[in-house]
């Protein structure tokens, strides 16, 4: 696969397709969908692509997508200050002080999608 360019429009098109995999229950990382997506290092281009959507109306669960250490850091982007937390419990993933428990063990590490 060549490498994206993370600054064009089919990045961040790539980048919603990638999170739309997550299944419930899931979480991954930024960074992970970065490399997935043949861009190491574009891990806040990702946050951006992320940034850029109607979570609620697009059916992208951004909510799944958490920093390498699996804190919530993208929980400012929702309506509410508990609004990512409470999407994860709701399919079963324990956080406690916006940070997921058991990150390794929810792990998803997303596959690159076909073109």
């Amino acid at each position: 696969m060549n490498p994206i360019n993370p600054l064009n429009e089919n990045f961040f098109h790539r980048v919603h397709v990638v999170v739309k995999t997550i299944p419930p229950g899931r979480v991954t990382s930024y960074g992970a969908i970065a490399q997935c997506l043949s861009a190491p290092g574009a891990a806040r281009m990702v946050g951006w692509a992320l940034n850029k959507i109607n979570w609620f109306e697009s059916g992208i669960p951004a909510h799944r997508v958490v920093n390498r250490n699996g804190l919530l850091t993208g929980k400012m982007h929702f309506p509410g200050e508990h609004t990512m937390a409470d999407l994860l419990r709701s399919e079963g993933i324990e956080v406690v002080n916006n940070q997921v428990v058991d990150f390794k063990k929810v792990f998803f590490r997303p596959k690159p999608p076909l073109d």
